[in-house]
């Protein structure tokens, strides 16, 4: 295994939410299950931004995560992501650079070139536009978060004039950053260029990416080697979606009807996105739980579903650091905690190394019982022999 000794667990939060429901509420909820996460101890939750089509509803990732810190101990939190080409890049920079202040250094930042095509359409961007201006947006962030020097940098969609960091970040040198990648080999090139991290999301919903890890974190070294960087896979975080219960047909059934409707009334009929599967009724969208698990693009099933599944991705790419969970409400609310109880109680410490200690102690007792059993019998023998001694004084 290529895997670290302490491998990072958290949550990728979108988040969806259902059409029709009170989404004040739903972002209650959102906060909910980041207070939980923190409880059970994952490492972190990373919130994504979006502006249109009815179901990704925070449009801040910022502001929600200074709220999730308030009520929070040790929980790390990232964007996930901020969309670099809708934002002046001295405006990025100084938001996560409070945040970092704010949360004592438990702040990330992830960064993409915008997911929907219809958050672009109203602010009039190009699509084919959108990684180009997210290149140019990230190199611009790092001179300001890296140099002293004021940058003077002009575009034909933002403009700096000697601009700094006048509060500069909390992290020294600066917070942790990732880049997104999906289908495309542009952010793994974006990743390389600038030595950052990497969240790859795309297994998320592409079993065929999947298996395509380890080229695509080879695009990423040979590009950090041109750019005299050096890649961690440590800062590789891996996107999945995952669903446990305590066995495989139970899990499958609490998240059959959601999934399949989160999968196709969002991803098909809302964005346009191909589905393997032919969606003529209610019946049919069932049954795409059934095809993803099978060809391995989501996960739903118990721990050691789990478990299996990041060590077949651990071979497929060569080993990361870190398995973030797409969060979804595929069952009832506490269906969804204990699914996370789960990962908590006995997916996470088989990979970061908390039980393995356990195990040798009890090994070790089972071995020693019947020498230690005797030792006992005679200790106890002896005690009652000094005691007999002593009345006949």
């Amino acid at each position: 295994m290529a895997l670290p000794e302490r491998m990072k667990f958290g949550i990728f939060m979108a988040p969806f939410h259902w059409k029709g429901e009170n989404p004040t509420l739903s972002l209650e909820r959102d906060l909910e299950t980041i207070q939980w996460l923190d409880y059970l101890g994952f490492d972190e939750a990373w919130v994504g931004e979006h502006h249109s089509a009815g179901w990704e509803i925070i449009a801040s990732p910022e502001i929600f995560m200074a709220t999730a810190a308030e009520r929070t101990r040790n929980i790390k939190l990232g964007t996930g992501v901020i969309s670099l080409p809708y934002h002046n890049p001295l405006m990025v920079a100084n938001r996560m650079v409070l945040l970092d202040h704010l949360t004592r250094g438990r702040s990330m930042m992830g960064v993409g070139p915008g997911a929907l095509s219809t958050d672009a359409a109203m602010l009039g961007i190009d699509p084919v536009e959108q990684r180009r201006r997210m290149d140019e947006a990230m190199t611009v962030i790092m001179r300001l978060l890296r140099d002293t020097e004021p940058v003077t940098h002009e575009s034909e969609w933002f403009n700096l004039v000697e601009a700094q960091l006048h509060l500069r970040p909390y992290t020294k040198p600066h917070f942790p950053i990732a880049v997104a990648a999906a289908q495309s080999p542009s952010g793994m090139v974006l990743a390389g260029k600038h030595g950052a991290g990497v969240l790859s999301v795309s297994v998320t919903r592409d079993a065929e990416i999947a298996s395509n890890l380890s080229q695509f974190w080879s695009i990423a070294e040979e590009t950090a080697e041109r750019h005299g960087n050096v890649m961690d896979r440590n800062e590789w975080r891996v996107v999945m979606h995952v669903h446990l219960a305590e066995s495989r047909k139970e899990a499958i059934e609490q998240a059959r009807v959601n999934a399949g409707r989160y999968q196709y009334d969002y991803f098909v009929k809302t964005l346009g996105h191909d589905l393997a599967v032919e969606v003529n009724n209610t019946s049919d969208r069932d049954k795409i739980i059934d095809v993803m698990t099978e060809h391995g693009a989501w996960c739903v099933g118990t721990p050691d579903d789990l478990i299996a599944t990041i060590n077949k991705l651990d071979e497929e790419s060569g080993g990361f650091g870190g398995f973030l969970i797409q969060a979804t409400e595929w069952g009832t609310r506490e269906q969804v905690r204990h699914s996370y109880e789960l990962v908590a109680r006995y997916v996470m410490p088989h990979f970061q190394g908390s039980i393995a200690s356990l195990d040798r102690s009890q090994q070790w007792s089972e071995h020693k019982k019947v020498e230690l059993a005797e030792a006992r019998k005679a200790a106890m023998a002896r005690a009652r022999d000094d005691y007999a001694a002593a009345r006949t004084r």
